[in-house]
């Protein structure tokens, strides 16, 4: 296995009671990249990424994260690797606020996260870097918001907050522009972007402007088989690529 791979599957398939969604995948996403997983409508993208995060076990084939196999691990144990999936084990409460939400997400690595009955002082002394992490994820004005109030688009942007809580080495995100609209797109992107810096992103996403804006290498699925890989560039210019969302009407 290479050293610059931090995630790699050979010949990953799932199949549903005679239906296969996954067929034979070979996967390979580089460290500190950030790698995007399309294709049309029926494509095996969804189940390929739930394969990826052990919310569905494989049929057939091997997973390795980091050069260890974790195809038959469970989602808490990957997480605890540095594998994790936005909204696996963030949660928006939306009666706290939004630096109430980020602290109960620390509580978390720390173990506390049932010790109610810890004292203010001790609550506190998490602040600094709850307040390190909503700032870093654009949401900082609402330090004091309750998270209900929030637009949709920076609900998502907590969500990955507490996510980050986590400090992962591999963050997957499953259609992170979905029901937002401009504004809350381009300030998504850009969180995106910027949380890359030191960490490897694996998303599935429709929006292929979103898609090409951020991706260093794209992996096209057909059918639940690998269709192409490469750069934006090089999978728009792909007959096969336009054939299959020209004839799916849908990203």
């Amino acid at each position: 296995m290479s050293g610059d791979n931090i995630i790699e599957t050979k010949g990953l398939t799932k199949e549903f009671k005679g239906f296969i969604a996954v067929s034979d995948v070979d996967l390979k996403v580089k460290r500190h990249t950030i790698h995007a997983l399309i294709g049309p409508n029926g494509a095996g993208k969804t189940t390929c990424f739930n394969l990826l995060t052990k919310f569905l076990t494989p049929s057939a084939g091997q997973i390795l994260f980091n050069g260890k196999d974790i195809t038959q691990a469970k989602p808490a144990a990957i997480a605890r690797q540095g594998m994790v999936r936005s909204f696996q084990i963030s949660a928006v409460f939306g009666h706290l606020t939004v630096l109430e939400n980020v602290r109960v997400a620390l509580q978390r690595v720390e173990g506390t996260s049932f010790h109610f009955w810890r004292s203010d002082e001790c609550l506190n002394s998490l602040n600094a870097k709850a307040e390190e992490l909503i700032e870093a994820v654009g949401v900082a004005e609402y330090r004091d918001t309750p998270a209900g109030e929030l637009s949709y688009g920076r609900k998502r942007a907590l969500e990955i907050a507490t996510t980050l809580a986590l400090d992962p080495e591999m963050l997957l995100l499953d259609e992170p522009m979905a029901g937002m609209g401009t504004e809350d797109i381009k300030r998504t992107a850009e969180l995106i972007k910027r949380v890359s810096a030191n960490r490897t992103i694996l998303m599935v996403e429709h929006n292929l402007s979103v898609v090409a804006d951020l991706s260093d290498t794209i992996t096209v699925l057909k059918l639940g088989r690998v269709l192409a890989e490469g750069s934006y560039a090089e999978i728009s210019k792909n007959p096969e690529v336009v054939e299959a969302y020209m004839g799916s009407g849908h990203a």
